[in-house]
């Protein structure tokens, strides 16, 4: 037989082997189908070939680009064809963990992930590196970012995954999620009968993982922010940590639960673990979060400083309906919580609404007995769908169970008339949502947009504008709204007296301060009462100073004019060096500048305080902001550089350092908006 091209020649034997394998009763029956199976598409006049990796793609997780025909050929390799933003691909992220778990790169299994985007902003090489590090994804992964393997294979969904022999021909593809056991079972008989015919190696791939070279940092993808009702306190879901930080609006720590690694245990705030939670909800002293990746909904007591859940069974369900007590209903990646109050309810804030993204519906837990819009009465602790079929659909209704999300990920409740409604931010539709409080009908407020930008929604006008960001993605905070910058930001909150908003810059690991009536954004400065600073997890790892390049007795040490400024105010020095003629950088020599304040460190608190330059020609700009809380007035700040280069015939290589030292007069007044200064010097 000659196998076509694409996923279309793989079908038929892939649909007859799948029929057989729904008849089979034992283990040893499906193995021996799936060898059957592995034994027919090798007699194939000719293999149902992958094409190989274009070579411009650009890779993470790995020293250099891979070949499928040169460095993989002999390997069973899993290409898992995905996306970050889709949470069904989110969801065979562990199956795909606990795989690489059980069979080894020397074992001859390598999962290599190709990124293939569904939004614009999902091609960019620095959005995917932050989804790879948030995920923890440590194999290899490509970004396609033109969708070319994808068309060329014939993929139609996400997630699709596509099992590839030792000679890069197709053997299986799994389609969606919720195939775990079919995925270990073909890749295990892969393994098995590929080895017999002596076509398995075990060579090593070699591996450069971007979390091991994470820069210094307090919070870790911080997911979601919320504020209490005096003001006083927020509460931060530090997403890539797995704990709950709860500070002081000034930014000083009051609690850390859990955290610095996943897990899931209930107890005392040094007992329990999260796994990459988002939502979080806080009333007097109880938290409610929403533990995504454990599929739960857990319960923080500040009080008595004890976690516990109250809604899923720490696996993902399926269950569309719902309707059992909460600890007992399975539930799939809840990803937002907020307070409500039932139809005719003597209880204020009685439930608690769900953003469930992985059935991508509404759900409620019930904390006191009351009755939902167009629902019956229900008990105390009840957990049950209140709006969403279940299909990944944009569908508005008059019937909640009849309309359709895709993947909601924010929440928020306006309970006051006229509106009386939940607010839903559906991700997937890029839409914001309304579902009524008093009869359930869910309704179109206005299509979202897809650069990480803040947005102002007017509900009564239908309109939609930029409050702050200017579209990039990046991590510039200017004096104003519109000059500052921000990279995916997931959650936020306004405090009760309606002046400030906290925002939850993600992939700059931030809580940033926007002030609705200066229009001045600034950051949420954290730190322990008792030591100044936040303990970071260890996988965030620390700018040690005895790593730090030293430069040569020979550099020199240029003094700068001196300079006023003010706290909160933003700096930039533009570092603009030369190399003498016929030179060039030495590629795999790490040149870079880095920042120090020698008896002055508090100046450098949250600060990226080092950075690789890679092209003499795109040189980089460095951003300071100037501590509110300042301990002196008057500080020195040093700014220096550390080259590596070479003659043009390589025939020489020298090491050259400067180091700019800035004098700063700190004073209370405004010094108003970002100011640039240029580091100029010619080697």
């Amino acid at each position: 037989m000659a196998a076509g091209g694409g996923l279309a020649g793989l079908l038929p034997a892939q649909s007859q082997l799948d029929c057989a394998l729904e008849e089979a009763t034992t283990a040893q029956e499906k193995e021996n189908l799936v060898y059957q199976h592995l034994r027919k598409v090798d007699t194939w006049e000719r293999d149902l070939k992958v094409p190989e990796f274009g070579a411009d793609l650009q890779w993470l997780n790995t020293e250099e680009s891979l070949s499928l025909y040169k460095d993989l050929c002999g390997k069973v390799v899993v290409l898992d064809f995905f996306t970050y933003c889709c949470i069904n691909c989110i969801h065979i992220l562990p199956d795909l963990h606990e795989l690489e778990q059980k069979y080894s790169v020397k074992d001859g299994l390598l999962v290599v992930g190709v990124h293939s985007a569904k939004f614009p902003n999902e091609k960019v090489l620095d959005n995917i590196k932050s989804a790879v590090l948030r995920y923890n994804i440590t194999h290899p992964v490509v970004n396609d970012a033109d969708a070319t393997l994808w068309h060329e294979l014939e993929v139609s969904c996400w997630p699709t995954l596509i099992i590839v022999g030792p000679r890069g021909n197709m053997l299986f593809t799994l389609v969606g999620e919720g195939h775990k056991d079919k995925l270990f079972l073909f890749t295990s008989i892969a393994l098995k009968y590929y080895r017999e015919q002596g076509q398995i190696n075990g060579n090593k791939i070699r591996a450069q993982l971007y979390r091991d070279y994470l820069p210094p940092s307090p919070l870790l993808f911080p997911g979601k922010i919320t504020v209490d009702n005096s003001g006083d306190r927020l509460v931060i879901a530090d997403t890539g940590h797995h704990r709950i930080v709860v500070v002081r609006k000034n930014g000083q720590i009051l609690h850390i639960v859990g955290g610095p690694n996943s897990g899931r245990k209930d107890g005392t705030f040094s007992e329990a673990l999260f796994s990459s939670p988002q939502g979080v909800a806080i009333k007097n002293n109880i938290i409610y979060v929403a533990d995504t990746e454990n599929h739960l909904i857990r319960k923080i007591d500040l009080q008595l400083e004890m976690v516990s859940t109250v809604a899923g069974v720490g696996l993902q369900g399926t269950d569309k309906e719902g309707g059992a007590k909460g600890e007992e209903q399975p539930i799939s990646s809840p990803w937002d919580v907020v307070f409500g109050t039932s139809v005719s309810s003597t209880h204020e804030d009685d439930v608690l609404w769900i953003a469930m993204a992985g059935t991508h519906q509404i759900w409620a837990l019930m904390l006191e007995c009351g009755k939902l819009p167009k629902g019956s009465d229900l008990k105390k602790g009840t957990c049950l769908r209140f709006a969403g079929s279940g299909n990944e659909e944009n569908r508005n209704n008059a019937y909640p169970h009849k309309a359709g999300f895709a993947q909601p990920s924010g929440l928020t409740v306006a309970a006051e008339e006229p509106w009386n409604y939940l607010f839903v931010a559906d991700s997937e539709s890029s839409t914001l949502r309304t579902i009524s409080l008093k009869d359930g009908a869910v309704k179109h407020l206005v299509g979202g947009e897809r650069d990480p930008m803040i947005k102002f929604v007017d509900p009564k006008m239908k309109n939609c504008a930029t409050l702050a960001g200017t579209g990039e993605a990046s991590n510039v905070i200017g004096s104003s709204f519109t000059s500052s910058t921000f990279n995916e930001p997931g959650g936020l909150c306004v405090e009760d007296g309606g002046r400030l908003l906290y925002v939850a810059d993600t992939n700059n690991h931030q809580i940033k301060v926007l002030d609705l009536e200066t229009k001045i954004v600034s950051l949420l400065p954290l730190q322990n009462a008792n030591t100044g600073d936040i303990q970071d997890g260890p996988s965030v790892q620390k700018t040690d100073k005895t790593k730090l390049p030293k430069l040569p007795k020979s550099a020199p040490n240029l003094q700068l004019p001196s300079l006023t400024v003010s706290p909160g105010q933003a700096l930039q020095f533009a570092l603009k060096l030369s190399l003498p003629p016929n030179t060039k950088l030495t590629e795999e020599a790490p040149s870079s500048w880095f920042l120090t304040s020698e008896g002055s460190e508090w100046l450098l608190h949250e600060q990226d305080t080092y950075g690789e330059i890679e092209d003499i020609c795109k040189q980089p700009i460095i951003p300071l902001r100037i501590p509110m809380n300042c301990l002196s007035s008057e500080v020195v700040l040093s700014i220096k550089a550390c080259l590596y280069y070479c003659s043009k015939d390589s025939s020489a290589c020298m090491m050259k350092g400067v180091s700019f030292n800035q004098t700063f007069h700190i004073a209370n007044s405004s010094q108003g908006r970002t100011s640039q200064i240029e580091l100029i010097y010619a080697f």
